[in-house]
């Protein structure tokens, strides 16, 4: 039989784990203090509205839009565009300060910059779709991740991707404007 000081002694470190883990569970930011001002980093994202076109048994993927943000260590940032095969004018902004290290803690904090490149099957059945692409170098370290749009593979795609994606499409969104 158990004595009841033992439920109490087993109990101790489940409370402090919890107290602990629920903080840390609960926070939907990545703490800022992740980033150090040594860190470098440079940001290239890409987006590609494809279309798939069928000539009886071949058939083509051409981009209709591509969507190109280059983000350097100093926070500059140049967005360009093509459509239709026709290069726009590019934006030349600069990213701010809290922004800018915002972004390397997350790429730092959620260990993005180890994920392996996979291959994302595409379904046969669709026709439109986004394609991205981000190759990040931070401190020295490079890692390219290319994923379609969830709606276009039958696989998950991670949801640190997705993260980043939001953030750099944030970013296009407010200078685009």
């Amino acid at each position: 039989m158990v004595k009841p000081i033992h439920f109490v002694f087993g109990a101790i470190p489940v409370i402090v784990a919890l107290l602990i883990s629920v903080p840390l569970i609960t926070k939907n930011e990545i703490p800022i203090s992740a980033a150090n001002s040594f860190d470098t980093i440079e940001i290239e994202y890409i987006k590609h509205q494809l279309k798939k076109t069928s000539y009886g048994i071949t058939e083509r993927i051409g981009a209709q839009k591509t969507e190109i943000l280059y983000i350097k260590n100093n926070g500059d940032l140049k967005y360009s565009v093509t459509e239709q095969g026709n290069p726009q004018l590019d934006i030349l902004s600069k990213l701010d300060e809290k922004r800018l290290l915002k972004l390397k803690s997350l790429i730092k904090e959620t260990g993005f910059i180890t994920i392996p490149s996979e291959s994302f099957l595409i379904l046969e059945n669709v026709t439109d779709y986004q394609k991205s692409n981000v190759k990040v170098t931070l401190n020295g370290y490079v890692n390219k991740i290319y994923w379609p749009e969830q709606n276009a593979t039958a696989q998950l795609i991670p949801p640190i991707i997705t993260m980043v994606e939001s953030e750099l499409d944030k970013i296009i969104s407010e200078i685009s404007e």
